[in-house]
């Protein structure tokens, strides 16, 4: 059955049991669920729906890429949040899809093609290299949406997408034509980061800053109009000296401020070059002295900017020297460059130290080489509904999760910089603009080109080629996330969107909120007329536990389907939710994930238990009458749906998945059904159906407040428990949020959970009783109390339960023997009498060995407290330590001393 189905009754009792398997195999349960999912279209979203919509796309993976643990906790919590939604009968759309990645795929086939077939892509030509690139994308494309799917992501497959679609290509063409007739995109030289090895510009999302030990050259310029007099210049990269243009000074600095307009020879080639006053010079930095090179530093470009400066390119777009005029360097590798021009500044005597230098160095992401900032012609998009996009963060209308990252967003959206949005490679959305075939070199070379140039007919921009063949297109292809700023929208149909957009959440990780967030809000409004997403919810960055983040080189990173394999799809979500602090970094432990295969056999361990025991079918009535513990446990599951709605309304997932942990294990495992074992044992057959009943109401709605964190096993246990009828699914069902006790009073709620409550901590001090005496183990101790009240007579075989006790007497005029252990409960006092229990003579030998080993303790660290030189000179935390300890031994040796007086 599909569909939304009605909330189960209150009074549900299991009926139509399948009996479980003795242990829980999660691999094949999970996969078993996942096909059924899938058949049945569980995942799949209906614009006509007259429900209300609740939708979120998928941050696009790289299309050949692999699932990392980065992926696990992003996707984790989307299929969360996608689940949660259904319970509330919403109609949820998820959609899925990849990313073309340009840079990183092209990267892999040019590598593969030089491997196996020793050719470069150009002498392949570009139709050919594609063919290979779409072969490439055919093998290996897929395998990470394979991936999720062995999750659990409940994504509406039906409607993956990807961004090289022909439908979605079409839409990322329109875009760029639109902005291109508006104004907003033109074509110029600028500064960027550059790939040597892709030969391609770079965003600043993929470049790495890494550290790096480096050289700082000190080198001296001589004044042309004082011979014998020099500048003193620091740099990393001698090798470009060749297009110094000018020397820097800040003009507060009192030591040059008389050299400002003068000139300085630089060495080779040899040319006069000016002494410049500019802000920027650090006067702490080096020497205070700055060699200006603007066609290879974006700071010395733009102080170039600011004082109309030459800009002299010395290097290939490959890294190699290119300056003629000094053939000693020309054609040489970069690096190769840096150590010749520095020999040949020693020998002409201008080198006067160097020194190791540690710096931030940016690498490409893909061909982990030192990027080169670069002056390169490229395509840039001034960006459009700025205001809107700003105004929509800060007052709120977009929610960002945790706030923090507001300030962020805002101060980088007061600062834009037009985008480069051009890339030098074949993979990807091939700009759509042509040139007159017998001008296209003369059009190519053309310092600036934009709007203004449509006029002269000689360029044409569209989603087609022109008809008449006469033309030649531009080379470049898009930025991949110039196709991806428009994924919320571009990836819905018309119907879809009519439901679906704008979306409800957003999952990122903040190390794009730049690249990615930033700009999808601007096209939302820029293209829709209207924000993108309600949400954005900044996931956290994994690291493990001595805080790295996770990387192949450092061995730190796990493969979550090896983690799957061991400990279950289920197991490793739990795990990984509950350390998933919102605002702060994940520190990853296995041993977390092998907590959350624990969970699922205790829940598992939990129903087996269940179904053991016999049952009449008959079914629940909650009402007072039901015993303090079922009240409390029910109370308590009340409280829960409440603690979890406000959690899930501040996306506080690790909160969520303690909450259900603590639920469970403590308050349902540990406390209600050792409780509920007396009725089982006792012979009452009402009392027993009452407890099955509470049983089966606690776990049903449990179940389902657990479903989205553990889809596979709570799917399995409502089905094989009979919570859900034949031909259900319990990721269908709307959660009722009717409370469970809704028939009783305030008064009647309170009353039952304060007797629990004295219940379990009356059984913890019997409990603590019998351990300290040895007798944690034994069966045949009795109690005897001075109760509190009437009610406690009906609770004392409950007790005894709890506690593994042969007797629980009442006798308020009880006189205890002197040295009878005893405690005061909420019960009333209790008392432990020890005949028959315990052998008098060695309990007293035993205990006054404990007091003597405990004294020392307590000598030891006294002493070591009334020493002066330890108190002034160890650290303050060793020393509150040692306070602590101190603290401990003394309450140790009091409690021993008692005991023995007890037994004097």
């Amino acid at each position: 059955m599909v569909g939304t189905l009605d909330p189960w009754p209150l009074t549900r009792y299991a009926a139509g049991m399948s009996e479980l398997p003795k242990a829980y195999e999660p691999q094949e349960v999970e996969k078993n669920w996942y096909q059924q999912w899938l058949e049945n279209k569980c995942f799949h979203a209906d614009p006509s729906s007259e429900k209300e919509a609740y939708s979120i796309v998928i941050p696009p993976p790289n299309v050949t890429g692999i699932l990392h643990l980065g992926h696990v906790l992003n996707n984790s919590i989307q299929d969360i949040l996608a689940r949660r939604a259904r319970q509330q009968g919403k109609e949820v759309l998820w959609l899925p899809g990849t990313d073309h990645a340009g840079i990183a795929t092209q990267t892999k086939v040019e590598k593969k093609i030089r491997e196996e077939e020793g050719k470069s892509k150009r002498e392949l030509g570009r139709d050919a290299f594609l063919e290979r690139v779409w072969d490439w994308k055919d093998k290996h494309g897929g395998i990470i949406i394979k991936q999720l799917k062995r999750l659990g992501c409940s994504c509406d497959w039906d409607r993956e997408r990807f961004t090289m679609d022909e439908d979605y290509s079409q839409q990322v063409s329109q875009v760029f034509v639109d902005l291109f007739k508006e104004g907003l995109i033109y074509r110029g030289k600028r500064m960027v980061n550059w790939c040597p090895v892709s030969l391609t510009a770079l965003s600043d999302e993929e470049v790495i800053m890494k550290p790096k030990k480096s050289k700082l050259y000190f080198m001296k310029y001589e004044l042309v109009d004082t011979p014998g007099e020099f500048l003193e210049i620091s740099t990393t990269r001698p090798e470009t000296l060749m297009g110094d243009i000018a020397v820097a000074v800040n003009p507060s600095d009192e030591r040059f401020k008389h050299l400002v307009g003068k000139k300085v020879r630089r060495p080779f080639p040899e040319a006069e070059i000016p002494v410049i006053a500019d802000d920027h010079v650090d006067v702490e930095f080096g020497t205070g002295c700055l060699k200006i090179t603007p066609a290879h530093d974006k700071a010395d470009f733009e102080i170039g900017e600011r004082h109309d400066l030459e800009i002299i390119d010395v290097l290939h777009p490959d890294g190699r020297v290119n300056c003629p005029e000094v053939p000693e360097l020309d054609g040489l590798d970069r690096f190769e460059a840096r150590k010749k021009a520095a020999e040949m500044l020693e020998a002409k005597g201008l080198l006067i130290k160097v020194e190791e230098y540690e710096n931030n160095v940016g690498f490409s992401e893909r061909a982990d080489v030192v990027i080169e900032p670069r002056i390169s012609m490229q395509w840039f998009l001034k960006y459009p509904a700025i205001g809107e996009a700003t105004e929509a963060v800060a007052n709120g209308e977009i929610t960002f999760r945790p706030e923090r990252w507001q300030k962020t967003y805002a101060h980088w959206m007061g600062n834009l910089q037009d985008w480069c949005i051009s890339r030098q490679l074949w993979w990807g959305h091939q700009i759509p603009v042509w040139y007159k075939k017998e001008k296209a070199f003369a059009l190519r070379e053309k310092e600036s080109l934009d709007i203004a140039d449509l006029e002269s007919g000689d360029i044409y921009v569209g989603t087609e080629a022109p008809s008449d063949g006469e033309w030649e297109r531009d080379e470049d292809v898009m930025d991949t996330w110039f196709s991806s700023w428009l994924w919320p929208f571009a990836t819905m149909s018309e119907d879809v969107k009519s439901k679906f957009y704008p979306t409800t959440d957003l999952v990122t990780g903040p190390d794009i909120i730049f690249f990615w967030v930033a700009r999808m809000i601007m096209a939302g409004y820029r293209f829709e007329g209207k924000l993108p997403f309600k949400n954005v919810f900044f996931t956290s960055i994994i690291r493990d536990l001595k805080g790295r983040k996770m990387s192949k080189s450092l061995g730190n990173s796990p493969d979550p389907i090896d983690l799957m394999d061991k400990y279950g799809a289920d197991g490793l979500r739990f795990g990984l939710m509950r350390i998933a602090p919102v605002g702060a970094d994940v520190k990853f432990d296995e041993a977390q994930v092998e907590e959350g295969r624990n969970f699922a056999n205790k829940i598992y361990n939990a129903c087996r238990f269940r179904q053991m025991q016999e049952s009449d079918g008959s079914e629940l009535v909650v009402d007072a009458s039901l015993p303090s513990y079922a009240i409390d446990i029910l109370a308590k599951l009340d409280k829960l749906g409440a603690d979890l709605e406000v959690a899930y309304g501040k996306y506080r997932f690790n909160d969520l998945t303690q909450q259900l942990y603590e639920f469970f294990w403590t308050e349902y495992c540990d406390k209600f059904l050792e409780a509920a074992k007396f009725d089982f044992r006792s012979g009452d057959s009402e009392a027993k159906q009452k407890a099955l009943g509470v049983i089966d109401l606690v776990m049903s709605r449990y179940l389902a407040y657990l479903h989205p964190f553990m889809p596979h096993i709570t799917e399995e246990l409502s089905a094989k428990m009979g919570y859900v009828n034949e031909g259900e699914f319990l990721m269908q069902k709307t959660i009722d949020t009717t409370p469970v006790l809704a028939a009783l009073s305030e008064d009647e709620i309170s009353q039952g959970q304060e007797i629990a409550a004295a219940l379990y901590e009356t059984a913890g001090k019997l409990r603590n009783l019998k351990s300290e005496y040895n007798l944690a183990a034994s069966k045949d101790v009795r109690f005897v109390f001075k109760p509190v009240a009437d009610w406690v007579a009906a609770e004392c075989d409950t007790l005894a339960t709890l506690v593994g006790a042969k007797e629980m007497a009442l006798q308020a005029d009880y006189e205890a023997p002197q040295g009878t252990p005893a405690a005061v409960t909420g019960f009333g006092e209790v008392y432990m009498p020890l005949e028959g229990l315990i052998d008098m003579d060695a309990e007293k030998a035993r205990l006054d060995k404990e007091i003597e080993k405990v004294s020392k303790e307590v000598e030891k660290a006294g002493k070591k407290l009334n020493n002066p030189n330890f108190v002034e000179r160890a650290k303050p935390e060793v020393v509150a330590k040692e306070r602590e300890r101190l603290g401990e031994w003394e309450g140790k040796l009091e409690q021993l001393k008692s005991m023995r007086e007890a037994l004097a």
